[in-house]
């Protein structure tokens, strides 16, 4: 009886591999994993924020509405949780999109602004936050690219026979990916140095 079990089980096993349950297994935790390298990188780049504000804020104390701008963004992005699980919500994966794409906006304002005040791009503590956000956005990108081909890999997986069968059978659906209207954007990291913009009236600086 005991071997009868065992044998059972080693054809339940040989099945399940057959039918690509181990590879939905691993694209699964692949997906989670580029996930978790996704909210990292924003996760550093919110970080960066309150001390980038801080900075320009220095120098330039009459933009204050690019400030609350960021500020806002920023707080607005750390109220939208979305962790491997529930990354699976389109809805909400689209509501997360949305709250970073107003930062990364609100941000390339604020680097804007600082165009306008030579002291404030001559600070060294201002120079190496906007090497860090720089340096930050790429890895943003990679990472968001990285998920992206992650997810397009379970997908494919999962919809293909007879791998679609054992999806079905253990509950595993197709997940929602970053939506990108322009290819070239996601491929491209943020420009965050806007050096070649017309330079206004420099203010005066502190």
């Amino acid at each position: 009886m005991k071997l009868l079990r065992t044998c059972l089980i080693l054809l339940l096993v040989a099945g399940l591999s057959g039918c690509g349950y181990n590879a939905i297994q691993r694209q699964d935790e692949a997906v989670k994993a580029s996930w978790s390298e996704v909210i990292n990188q924003y996760q550093r780049r919110a970080d960066l924020v309150p001390n980038l504000v801080a900075t320009v804020k220095g120098y330039a104390q009459h933009e204050e509405k690019v400030f609350v701008e960021v500020t806002e963004a920023r707080a607005k992005v750390g109220s939208i949780k979305v962790d491997a699980d529930t990354v699976n919500d389109a809805a909400k994966l689209k509501q997360f999109q949305a709250a970073q794409g107003e930062l990364s906006s609100a941000l390339s304002r604020l680097m804007v602004v600082s165009e306008n005040y030579p002291q404030l791009k001559a600070d060294g503590l201002f120079q190496n936050l906007q090497a860090q956000l720089e340096g930050t956005e790429n890895r943003v990108t990679v990472a968001r690219n990285r998920y992206v081909q992650a997810v397009q890999s379970y997908n494919t997986l999962i919809r293909s026979f007879p791998n679609n069968l054992t999806a079905k059978m253990f509950g595993y659906k197709v997940k929602p990916n970053f939506s990108v209207e322009n290819e070239q954007a996601i491929s491209t990291a943020p420009k965050v140095d806007f050096g070649s913009s017309a330079p206004a009236s420099p203010a005066s600086a502190h």
